[in-house]
């Protein structure tokens, strides 16, 4: 198996007749799901999704991929490719097209229906093509087939890219599950038939690579919803992604059933289940959906809210309910169902929100104590199974951390695909499909472009550093005035702590220091502020390491006069 190496360097030119593939999102994370193919001067793009923040980057709002070594190169772009609705393959869309707003969009009736409502936000009107599974459709160079697979959104699609130089099959995100909700299973007859014809190389998930066996179906979780719903005493508030259909479909047969009536809360909620409403996605019985605000003259036994925030999210309704900052107050006896499943590094915020609620006196249905939800994707048996069948010639791991890239891996090694055609990547690693082997030839800029309210690719990693310190350890500002002819200090030191647990009269003890300092640096003949600056930032910095341990952040003022 190979795998990318510290060592790597900008790729050569691509050979004649040659596939390169440049995974910008989505390899050694959840998330942010990106991946470009060329083939004669000419690109494809597969998704264009975000990523989500963790604790250690605060202030973001969204991680996009690094579109750098597209900039020089948008005429080249044919299209990009939708395999699904969700946030991680769809949510960075936007942001490409405003780079160049018509680039055409190719995906099945409601990615393409949720995206363009995405777009209606930033005033982009996209130069759409609908496609389904069955069609081909010819976008520049690349022969492209859409095949159906399962998956935890509707209408979700994997694809055939035909070249001269091979084969290459996408899979997007899916999974097997054998009776699913809207009775659309993952295409295997076509899986099949494109494995017979010849699969160069097999783009595959790999999030659920490391559990054994097989995912339990979607209609397992109605029994337990309907056990939920039966025993609740008062209002029941369903936390869940704006984009899972299937689940929200669940929720209102249970709701119709006991006799309640569902309000959707939040923009991105109202919108989703409106598209999915409106294009027959969602089988919502008359009546049953009703305004937010008309739920007070309903009693709380006839109540259901969905919502977003089942990851914790610290702006999203569920986490404004568990601080009470929100206009839905919880009380007593509410039961919150958490219908999802926690993205790796969510857990600790998804907790906090579970805690906060428990507190108010809300019961907390939620994975790990009720199944109320399954993934949307693949396990090992069901991958395994799909690896006999397509029989892929190279197998590159997509979808997922480290772990489970080379979980995925074994697997495919398993089936028979001998190891030096299995190629674990990350972002930014650039593979090249020539003469029927895949290979690491080189690496690409890939990194994180940080969203910041209207700010794209403004906040830096030490620009984080900075906030992760002034969240840790607290700011201390020193303002000194000297005499710009004697060196002396004439005003000052002042110094005042913020969140650095250091009361401002303890710093009488480093005052004394800070004047000696100056007044030796004047005798050296040293005078810039800037210099000065730097002086009483090492004075200072050291005081509180050698009496607090600590480290804050600390910003010095000289003045000169």
């Amino acid at each position: 198996m190979s795998h990318p190496h510290p060592e790597l360097g900008a790729p050569p030119k691509l050979p004649k007749g040659g596939l390169r593939v440049t995974p910008l999102g989505g390899l050694g994370e959840i998330g942010r799901n990106m991946t470009v193919f060329e083939y004669d001067g000419r690109l494809l793009i597969v998704d264009c999704g975000v990523l989500f923040p963790e604790e250690e980057q605060p202030g973001v709002d969204l991680i996009l991929p690094d579109f750098t070594i597209l900039q020089d190169r948008l005429d080249d772009i044919e299209g990009i490719v939708l395999t699904h609705g969700h946030e991680d393959h769809i949510g960075g869309v936007p942001f490409l097209l405003r780079l160049k707003p018509d680039i055409p969009l190719i995906g099945s009736k409601l990615t393409l229906a949720l995206i363009e409502a995405k777009l209606q936000e930033h005033r982009i009107r996209p130069y759409t093509l609908e496609v389904a599974e069955g069609h081909h459709e010819r976008i520049g160079p690349f022969d492209c087939e859409f095949v159906a697979v399962n998956h935890s959104i509707p209408d979700a699609l994997a694809v055939a890219i035909r070249t001269p130089a091979g084969m290459v099959v996408h899979t997007g995100d899916f999974k097997m599950d054998q009776l699913p909700l809207d009775r659309r299973l993952t295409d295997l007859p076509t899986f099949a038939k494109l494995g017979e014809e010849g699969i160069d190389l097999l783009l595959s998930d790999s999030t659920n690579a490391e559990v054994p066996g097989f995912v339990p179906p979607e209609r397992d979780i109605s029994n337990v919803l309907r056990q939920v719903f039966a025993g609740a005493q008062k209002r029941i508030i369903v936390a869940s992604f704006a984009s899972h259909i299937h689940r929200i479909q669940q929720i209102l047969d249970a709701a119709h059933e006991y006799g309640r009536r569902v309000a959707f809360v939040g923009r991105s909620m109202v919108r989703n289940m409106g598209i999915a409403r409106d294009l027959g996605y969602l089988r919502v019985p008359a009546g049953l959906v009703v305004d937010v605000k008309t739920l007070d003259d309903l009693p709380d036994d006839e109540v259901v809210l969905v919502c977003t925030g089942s990851q914790g999210e610290p702006m999203a309704a569920l986490s404004r309910m568990a601080n009470r900052d929100h206009q839905i107050r919880i009380v007593q006896g509410d039961t919150v169902i958490l219908a999802s499943s926690l993205i790796p590094g969510n857990e600790n915020a998804v907790y906090r929100v579970i805690n906060g609620l428990t507190r108010w006196g809300a019961n907390v249905v939620h994975k790990g104590n009720a199944k109320v939800h399954v993934s949307g994707h693949a396990s090992a048996g069901e991958l395994l199974y799909f690896y006999n069948i397509c029989k892929p010639r190279n197998l590159m791991p997509v979808h997922g951390e480290w772990r489970h890239l080379r979980a995925n891996a074994e697997l495919g090694a398993l089936t028979g695909v001998p190891k030096d055609h299995i190629v674990i990547a990350e972002d930014g690693v650039v593979v090249d499909l020539v003469d029927g082997k895949a290979r690491i030839v080189g690496k690409v800029q890939a990194g994180y472009v940080y969203v910041d309210g209207l700010s794209v690719g403004d906040v830096t990693e030490a620009a984080l550093k900075d906030r992760r310190i002034l969240g840790d350890e607290g700011i201390i500002s020193a303002f000194v005035v000297v005499d710009s002819t004697t060196g002396k200090v004439v005003g000052g030191p002042h110094l005042h702590a913020r969140g650095s647990g250091i009361e401002d009269a303890a710093f009488d003890a480093v005052i004394p220091k800070i004047e000696e300092a100056i007044a030796k640096a004047a005798q050296d003949g040293v005078a810039e502020p800037h210099q000065l600056q730097q002086l009483v930032r090492r004075t200072l910095g050291k005081w509180v390491s050698d009496n607090y341990r600590r480290r804050p952040m600390i910003l010095p003022v000289v003045v000169d006069v």
